[in-house]
This record gives structure tokens, C-alpha cells and sequence, in this order.
């Protein structure tokens, strides 16, 4: 494996960060405090505790993933369709580095990005409301496993987008939804039988449901069924991108 082109290629990735700090960093920060007393005096005057947790303390988790999902298919997507806007892609494609070294740079970036988006969301947190995390090593694995798992459906999308109006189409139509429909805010255990059923096929309620069994203990579904969902959403993931390598869908043309 060639490590050097991937360090490369990483390194060129992660400095994009540095050279935009305000959208990368602050941004997510202010829009965090703006949930939080948004959420946390509206909504938290009126409902106290969710299952025994402060529910200034029960939005973390959901906010640390609603920051974690859209930052990773952003960073991963527009990480590969900058290159195919601009033809850089065709350097990558003919330098001496495979299709697996190629989607761990460009992958591995994102998600490190997201994961440290998601540490300085929980920091920031730790400034409105107090925590304790119960299970912190499961917290860790969580927010890795979410953020690379997402990170490749962003680099799916970097590919398939022909346009930067379809760059932003699945995060904000999509994704972002599902988020606010997935217990970001509310335990599904609150809703009608009906609805609560229904949730159950939103594959981000068992993400938001894993994490904040890691923060609290308490889960909405099974962590089992969680680490299924995740890993066969990645299993998916992984599938297609091997596939748009193997027959160079939208790089070769």
C-alpha cells in the first residue's frame, strides 16, 4: 500500500479546514449554542427530564450527530467533486495510487474532520448543560463508525453529482430531515404507537438511539439492532464505491 500518496492526499484534504476555520470550526459552534437555547429554554422550560435525563442533556447526543451526518457527506462530497469540477481528478486517477488508497484519503479526511467537529460540538455542550458520559470508549467508536460510514455516502454523492445544486440535494432534503425525525430532540418512546413504528425504518433514529445509550445508558431500540443497521449501511457504501472504481462511473468520463 502506498502510504506516502495517501499521507498526501490526506494532508491536502485536512488543510482545507485550516484554511477555512470560520466555516469549518465556528460556524457548527454558534449554531450549537443557538440549539441549545433555542431548545434548551423553550422546549426544556416545559419538558424538564426524558427518562430521568435533563433534557438540556438529552439533546447532546442528537445534535452531536446532526452536526456529525451533514458535516461528513459535506466535507466527503465536495472532497471528490472539486477535483471533477476542476479536473485535478485526472492526476489522482493516473499518479501511482489505487482506487482503495485513493477513497481512504479523501474518506479518512472527512470523517477525521467530522469526528473533531463532533468532540468540539460535545465540548462546547459542557458549557450549557453538565455531563457524564456512562460508556466514553462506545461514545468514541460510535462517532468514528457514524462519521466514516457517512463519509462514504458523501463521497457517493460527490460522484454522482453533476451539479452543485445536486451536491446539496441529499444533505439538506434528505439527511438533515431524517435527523429531525430520528429523536435529535425527543425520545420515539413519546410518540403514538403508530409513529413509533414508523420511525423505526429511519435508519438515524438507531444512530441517535447507540449514541446516546453511550452518554446515558438508555437506548429507544436495541444497541444490537443499531450496530446491524450501521454496519450494513456501511457494507452498502462500501459496495458501491468499490463499484464506481471498478467501472470508473462519472471519474472516466
Amino acid at each position: 500500500m502506498n502510504i506516502e500518496a495517501i499521507r498526501t492526499l490526506y494532508r491536502f484534504e485536512m488543510a482545507r479546514t485550516l484554511r477555512t476555520p470560520t466555516q469549518s470550526i465556528v460556524s457548527p459552534v454558534i449554531s450549537t449554542s443557538l440549539y441549545f437555547v433555542v431548545f434548551g429554554s423553550a422546549i426544556g422550560s416545559r419538558i424538564q427530564e426524558i427518562g430521568g435525563v435533563n433534557y438540556g442533556s438529552f439533546i447532546v447526543p442528537g445534535l452531536i450527530m446532526l452536526s456529525l451526518l451533514t458535516q461528513s457527506i459535506s466535507n466527503a462530497a465536495f472532497g471528490i467533486y472539486m477535483p471533477r469540477f476542476s479536473g485535478t481528478i485526472y492526476e489522482v486517477l493516473s499518479a501511482p495510487i489505487s482506487s482503495l488508497e485513493a477513497v481512504i484519503a479523501y474518506v479518512g479526511a472527512a470523517a477525521s474532520k467530522s469526528v473533531m467537529l463532533g468532540l468540539v460540538i460535545l465540548v462546547t455542550s459542557l458549557l450549557f448543560v453538565p455531563m457524564t458520559i456512562v460508556h466514553p470508549f462506545w461514545m468514541v467508536v460510535f462517532i468514528v463508525l457514524s462519521a466514516f460510514t457517512f463519509s462514504l455516502l458523501g463521497f457517493i454523492i460527490g460522484i454522482w453529482a453533476e451539479s452543485w445544486e445536486r451536491l446539496e440535494l441529499v444533505p439538506q432534503l434528505v439527511v438533515t430531515p431524517l435527523t429531525f425525525l430520528g429523536g435529535s430532540f425527543y425520545s420515539i418512546d413519546m410518540l403514538p404507537p403508530f409513529w413509533q413504528k414508523v420511525s423505526l425504518f429511519n435508519p438515524v433514529v438507531y444512530l441517535i438511539s447507540c449514541l446516546r445509550w453511550s452518554f446515558f445508558g438508555k437506548a429507544d431500540v436495541s444497541i444490537a439492532a443499531s450496530l446491524a443497521v450501521i454496519v450494513a449501511f456501511l457494507a452498502v457504501c462500501l459496495g458501491v464505491v468499490a463499484w464506481i472504481f471498478r467501472t470508473g462511473y462519472r471519474l472516466k468520463n
